[in-house]
């Protein structure tokens, strides 16, 4: 319950009622209130609380037990970094996309005959040089989507 959690969390880091709502802006009245559980804070007043103790909103708000608390200490990242594995593979697939687009470009100002040989060679409608063009954007395609999928 949130009133306990700030109860709790205020207890741990040594501070009074008064020495909290000085540091987040409000009375002690308010404090007591909330422990109280005789009022709410609002949504300032819970990132108020949240950055002073270092934890999520979540964690103040909701059942999850606020672990490592110590009031003052630097924020440590997340354990787990989901997402970076994804964008760094997002942006290697435009990078590969990128070199092969370029690749191709150059390879067909400068032998402009192998571009003939490749589009006889396709059995699909699409010509040879639009299936590789083709397949670096899409490239590149998937490699944005995974680089934008972790914003």
């Amino acid at each position: 319950m949130l009133s306990e959690k700030i109860y709790t969390l205020r207890r741990k880091s040594g501070l009074s009622q008064e020495q909290l709502a000085e540091k987040i802006g409000v009375s002690r009245q308010a404090i007591s209130k909330w422990e109280g559980g005789l009022s709410t804070p609002e949504l300032d007043k819970l990132k108020a609380l949240s950055a002073f103790f270092q934890i999520s909103i979540d964690e103040l708000t909701g059942e999850q037990e606020a672990i490592g608390f110590s009031a003052g200490a630097e924020q440590k990242p997340p354990a787990g970094n989901e997402g970076g594995a994804s964008c760094k593979i997002g942006v290697a697939l435009c990078l590969v996309g990128a070199a092969g687009l370029i690749l191709f470009g150059v390879f067909m100002l400068i032998w402009p005959s192998s571009a003939e040989r490749l589009e006889e060679s396709s059995v699909i409608t699409l010509n040879g040089t639009g299936i590789l063009m083709a397949l670096f954007l899409a490239l590149m395609g998937i490699g944005v989507v995974l680089v934008l999928k972790k914003k």
